[in-house]
């Protein structure tokens, strides 16, 4: 019996496939994990047993994760990289934030990339999401602006793709990895499961990292099972962080309190007003929601 230590890329019908040392194993988990409440996640660092003669490898042990997602389901995720058309649909800015804060909870670098630019441009969003720290990029299918800056941050990383249906994320998808998209499919067609109803999350291998193969979030997995706390909600903008402290009073909410310090950065135009309108949205919907609620 050997011990190698892997990667899990895909899990399916029971079964672990773990990538370690430029193979593939296929493996079953060890019941203790069942016991403990704790399954292995795609994304999962662990440490496989090989047996040396027939027989099914065994994940034995699984290494600290820096984060995981309840849905989709993956483990140690990077970069989050959301996808917004400028029209048809428009700009949500929103949706946006909301993805945004979900992944700057886990420790995930977000991305926002805006699609359709070719029919509208998009200035004004690059303006609010860069003045707010966080990277966004310009994306034409026509053109293929922006591909390459995309394939920039994906490089060396675990990521995954978010965007609602019909800003072009399938589009963006093809003229990053066109040979991924026919692999996909020969895998989907294999396992007798639907391209579109799957829930499963698998990655692949694309520009020294790994792609999530998944549906990403929906408006409906982020209310379910990403909330946030209201006091943690504020730590999720990073505009907000060199004036947080400056706030009169410790118990600032940052939505309409007398001397706050994020509010006058607003208006002076420190802070987007649209990024803090988001703010205060979110927390509204959360500030009556008990811990207990959010476990």
């Amino acid at each position: 019996m050997s011990k190698l230590n892997g990667l899990i890329i895909k899990i399916t019908g029971g079964f672990y496939y773990v990538e370690a040392e430029d193979r593939i194993y296929e493996c079953k988990a060890r019941g203790v994990f069942r016991k403990k409440g704790f399954s292995p996640l795609v994304g999962d660092y662990v440490e496989v047993d090989v047996p040396e003669n027939d027989g099914y490898c065994s994940i034995e042990s699984i290494s600290e994760r820096k984060n995981s997602l309840v849905r989709p389901a993956l483990a140690n995720l990077d970069t989050l990289v959301i996808v917004s058309s400028v029209v048809e649909p428009a700009v949500n800015t929103y949706i946006i934030d909301k993805m945004i804060c979900a992944a700057v909870s886990k420790g995930i670098e977000p991305v926002v990339v805006f699609s359709k630019t070719d029919l509208q441009p998009c200035d004004e969003y690059l303006e609010i999401y860069r003045k707010s720290g966080i990277k966004a990029i310009e994306y034409s299918s026509i053109t293929n602006k922006g591909v390459d800056d995309i394939k920039e941050v994906l490089k060396g990383r675990i990521s995954a793709f978010s965007g609602n249906t019909g800003v072009g994320k399938s589009t963006l998808l093809n003229a990053l990895f066109p040979a991924l998209r026919l692999e996909t499919g020969e895998i989907s067609n294999k396992l007798g499961r639907g391209r579109h109803t799957t829930r499963t999350v698998e990655l692949f291998k694309c520009f020294g990292g790994y792609v999530a193969d998944t549906p990403g979030f929906s408006t409906v997995d982020l209310d379910r099972y990403e909330l946030i706390r209201k006091d943690d909600l504020q730590h999720c903008f990073p505009e907000f962080r060199d004036y947080i402290s400056e706030c009169k009073f410790t118990s600032c909410a940052h939505v309409c309190e007398k001397g706050c310090a994020v509010l006058e950065a607003v208006e002076n135009g420190e802070i987007s007003k649209s990024r803090h309108d988001s703010y205060v949205r979110m927390y509204n919907e959360v500030k009556d929601i008990k811990d207990w609620q959010l476990k």
